[in-house]
């Protein structure tokens, strides 16, 4: 999973995609430069299964986040347009913190208007996006149209009247085929966006999805304690019951319709992302392509039969173990082990 991260200048995407990924921006960065970093999806269910299974090593899941050089309102120099296009979702980040030393753009903090701000600045990306492909129609069809070209010119004519409108493309009425074509022409405004407040540390709320709140300062002063247990308490006597980085995982898993499932060994537990709905093949496909097409079946434990239980021989001598083949549809949290010709 690939995650842009964007938004206005100083609205605190570079320290929140250190605290995500751990990596620090690099010295004499352009302004046009995008920076990739490797996010661990902390999963406490994996942490249990480590504790039982005591492995060599514990792999926790991974998104990739972009960081993307600033959205600069009413220009045309957009040099996180093509980092953005790349990605599976869109997270806004919003600068909704007061400070006396970190300036802001508009000279005022203001959430609601910048997120507007940065709405427009999608719909205007698009728009640019349209009318160059009808341009590019325009030339070509001199020569003659095929019947899906013909489509593709209606569905862009929609798409720029929409826009033109201040009416998002993905609203527009469509019959099959215009929806087919739309869906490739890779408009930003059809994204899932996560739209994520970097706000004061009284603001920071967990309930909700939209928008997600992140306090920059408490998940810096979090990430600075090492033992869980008093990463635990800190947040508990914030009246949190996790941190801000966590919570944006989660959002990312559940707009894109995620889920994990894990296997495990003496070697590794691991943790796998998949999106719900996926069969045990698809599954396997995850670990190894050959895996995949070699596929038998697979041997499911349930998180929480194993939690119980105490260990997986255990869970095997209560019975509860689960023999699935192809048409199996994976569970969250299920822990597997799949069986395959080498």
């Amino acid at each position: 999973m690939k995650v842009a991260l964007l938004g206005l200048p100083q609205a605190g995407k570079r320290t929140m995609f250190t605290l995500l990924t751990g990596r620090n921006i690099p010295e004499g960065r352009k302004e046009e430069e995008i920076v990739e970093g490797h996010a661990p999806v902390r999963d406490p269910r994996v942490d249990r299964i480590s504790a039982l299974v005591k492995p060599q090593r514990t792999k926790y899941a991974e998104t990739v986040f972009l960081l993307c050089p600033d959205i600069i309102e009413g220009s045309n120099e957009r040099f996180w347009l093509e980092a953005a296009r790349r990605c599976e979702l869109l997270c806004m980040v919003v600068r909704a913190f007061t400070s006396d030393v970190v300036y802001h753009p508009r000279e005022t903090v203001d959430p609601k208007r910048d997120r507007a701000n940065l709405e427009t600045e999608l719909m205007l990306a698009d728009l640019e996006l349209v009318e160059k492909r009808l341009e590019r129609i325009g030339k070509e069809k001199r020569a003659g149209q095929n019947h899906l070209q013909v489509v593709e010119e209606r569905t862009l004519q929609k798409c720029k009247q929409a826009i033109e409108s201040e009416q998002k493309p993905g609203t527009l009425k469509l019959d099959s085929e215009e929806s087919a074509s739309m869906r490739n022409l890779g408009l930003l405004t059809l994204k899932p966006i996560i739209w994520t407040y970097n706000v004061d540390e009284q603001d920071v709320k967990e309930d909700g999805v939209d928008p997600v709140t992140i306090s920059c300062k408490i998940e810096q002063e979090i990430m600075a304690i090492a033992d869980a247990e008093e990463r635990r308490q800190y947040l508990a006597a914030l009246g949190l019951t996790s941190s801000g980085v966590d919570r944006m995982n989660r959002a990312a898993y559940d707009t894109l319709g995620l889920m994990s499932f894990y296997t495990m060994g003496e070697d590794e537990v691991r943790a796998w992302t998949i999106r719900k709905g996926s069969t045990a093949p698809v599954a396997a496909g995850k670990i190894h392509t050959d895996i995949e097409r070699g596929f038998i079946r697979v041997e499911i434990v349930k998180y929480d039969d194993l939690t119980v239980a105490g260990s997986e021989s255990a869970v095997k001598a209560q019975g509860k173990t689960q023999l699935k083949g192809k048409d199996y549809i994976i569970e969250d949290g299920d822990i597997c082990e799949i069986r395959h010709n080498a």
